[in-house]
């Protein structure tokens, strides 16, 4: 029997490199025919794997964690027509049937068959039906024809992996965070959270064509990561609110859209940039945003928090000025990303070289056993994108 490694949530502020099974083609008692099996290529720490490592979820211990994931197939199922042995491919973190209802309608983020306690599924995550994770060394993949995005030339994805590997998550949903808020040229964009979603997001507005993209952080290491690639900054521990910062920059203290990149971890700004407040950048958004405006919030939130600073938090109810909202005729769009919409379009613009993703997001590789070192330095803020490389073929 082939050996298998992944990274597990042990308790709060601890992962370790256990040894898990292999995969199989298998699902709960019967064959999984439409399934793959996949040796992983990367595999990327996420910020949302990051609120599980921070007990601010009901993660049980021993789960398997990573949604990001790019492998190559080395076993495929009786029933996968168009998706063959050696090809690479990105893993979308939706899990979808392709199926149901909201399947059929590109809503792949909210699957109604993959998931038995509630719409939607990804690997390695809490609450999102039991799948196991892909910061492993293998993992299994249902519905492949479906869910796959194959690449077309294993040689040049290979020589472009570490921009094709963030086509899993957090490219695509920083881009559905800027589409649904409304980027396009010439907009004026306030993007909350300079951690990689938010990054992905600014350089997915630039990507759209907007004239200006703010970002707005707390930790001025990543600030720079954004300003690097041509955005202007918020340093979000100024006593100057967001709306005086942005006057600075613009003259108005108002954008024509914002997106929230941070999700129920926020924290206050200003005086109270140490202290949680869940809502501060949802209400911040509101207030900055122009009469009109809509906001994206790929951020997230979550409905289970033990971790939560009060008892409506712990419920993720949050003191939200829904009034404002309202007054302002504000369009507001939260859930997961459904990857599928955007992952092929976004993989031709890496392809042929419209977007240097890895770049805006500091990609750096490490090994598997690298993993809680990448955990550790990822909670303290670093302005990196950890890619996993369990079998060395990033670095080959």
């Amino acid at each position: 029997m082939a050996s298998n490694r992944g990274v597990a949530y042990v308790k709060p502020g601890e992962v370790a490199i256990q040894s898990i099974d292999f995969p199989k083609l298998i699902l709960g008692k019967r064959k999984c025919n439409h399934g793959v099996i996949l040796k992983i290529i990367c595999t990327n720490i996420c910020g949302s794997d990051q609120h599980m490592v921070r007990g601010r979820t009901t993660a049980p211990s021993g789960l398997i964690l990573g949604h990001e994931i790019t492998g190559q197939v080395i076993e495929v199922g009786r029933d996968v027509e168009f998706i063959e042995m050696g090809d690479i491919c990105s893993v979308p973190f939706n899990i979808a049937c392709g199926r149901c209802r909201n399947c059929k309608e590109g809503r792949t983020g909210i699957c109604l068959n993959v998931n038995p306690s509630r719409p939607g599924a990804a690997y390695g995550y809490v609450d999102m039906g039991g799948w196991v994770g892909g910061q492993a060394e293998y993992v299994m993949v249902p519905y492949a024809d479906f869910n796959l995005l194959k690449f077309p030339d294993a040689d040049q994805a290979m020589a472009k992996i570490k921009d094709l590997t963030l086509l899993s998550d957090i490219f695509p949903t920083g881009y559905h965070g800027a589409v649904t808020a409304g980027v396009g040229p010439g907009s004026i964009v306030y993007v909350a959270g300079a951690g990689p979603v938010g990054l992905a997001c600014a350089a997915s507005c630039h990507l759209l064509g907007a004239a200006i993209v703010i970002v707005g952080d707390l930790i001025p290491e990543r600030l720079k990561q954004a300003k690097s690639f041509g955005c202007e900054i918020v340093d979000l521990r100024k006593d100057a609110t967001l709306a005086q910062q942005i006057e600075q920059i613009i003259g108005v203290p108002e954008v024509d859209c914002s997106v929230d990149c941070v999700g129920f971890e926020a924290h206050g700004q200003g005086k109270d940039s140490k202290t949680e407040k869940p809502a501060t950048v949802l209400n911040s958004i509101m207030e900055v945003t122009r009469a009109g405006g809509a906001l994206g919030i790929p951020g997230l939130y979550v409905t289970g928090d033990p971790g939560g600073i009060d008892e409506n938090a712990k419920v993720g109810m949050l003191g939200i000025r829904i009034g404002l909202g309202w007054a302002k005729s504000h369009c507001l769009t939260t859930g997961q990303c459904p990857v599928m919409k955007y992952n092929r379009a976004l993989m031709q613009c890496i392809l042929h070289d419209k977007i240097k993703i890895a770049k805006a997001v500091n990609v750096t590789t490490i090994t598997l056993d690298e993993a809680p070192q990448g955990y550790r330095d990822f909670d303290k803020g670093a302005a990196k994108k950890f890619v996993l490389d369990p079998h060395g073929m990033v670095a080959a």
